[in-house]
């Protein structure tokens, strides 16, 4: 299976282009799509979820890149989209990011003051406010806990609540914050958080994007 998380992280414009040479034949023949992401968080929680399902994403030829930040969708919509090789495209961005993704789409020449509509049309979904946000939501915040202790990071969670810029904040903003302040974190925790959703309750954004690809 093509799989960046299993492997490590490699980010930027620069290592998209690298890995050009990764993106499975199917991918670049129309078979498949490549799918648009701002790191790989995202691309890890893709990847749980669709194993889930018993899909193999890189076997379909649905290859994920993680554009190391939004403002570099440009750079990828050139290489990849109608202008550049010409593959099917589908994305997911946090709310924050969603004005980057739509004039990047549109100055691509897929679409013309595209509402969030239509980007979902395209095949480009927003998270509400962001991937933690959305899987911390769908899970709870006393079953996001349960898969911190698993992890052995109870503590340390529960030594930032206490913190005076934190100890006001609501419990799933510091939930974020944890999961941010480490390196390498943020993807391995929204790889654990998939992977306990309840299949039920996967985030919108994430369960309409793998319906798309």
């Amino acid at each position: 299976m093509w799989s960046r998380c299993a492997l490590g992280n490699s980010s930027g414009a620069a290592a998209g282009t690298a890995r050009l040479g990764h993106v499975p034949a199917e991918s670049r023949s129309g078979s498949g799509a490549v799918v648009l992401v701002e790191g790989s968080s995202d691309r890890c929680a893709l990847e749980a979820l669709a194993a889930r399902g018993g899909r193999d994403l890189g076997r379909e030829g649905v290859a994920i890149m993680p554009m190391d930040g939004a403002t570099n969708i440009g750079h990828f919509l050139d290489r990849f989209g109608p202008r550049g090789l010409g593959v099917r495209l589908a994305g997911l961005c946090d709310a924050a990011a969603e004005p980057d993704f739509r004039r990047g789409l549109e100055r691509a020449g897929l679409g013309a003051w595209l509402s969030r509509g239509g980007l979902e049309r395209l095949g480009f979904f927003v998270c509400v406010a962001d991937l933690e946000d959305e899987l911390i939501r769908s899970l709870g915040v006393a079953s996001v806990e349960q898969v911190i202790e698993g992890q052995g990071e109870l503590g340390s969670f529960r030594t930032l609540q206490k913190q005076p810029a934190h100890r006001s904040e609501p419990a799933t903003v510091q939930l974020r914050r944890f999961m941010g302040t480490r390196s390498g974190r943020k993807s391995r925790y929204a790889r654990l958080l998939a992977e306990a959703v309840d299949p039920a309750r996967v985030p919108r954004p994430l369960e309409r994007l793998l319906a798309c690809v």
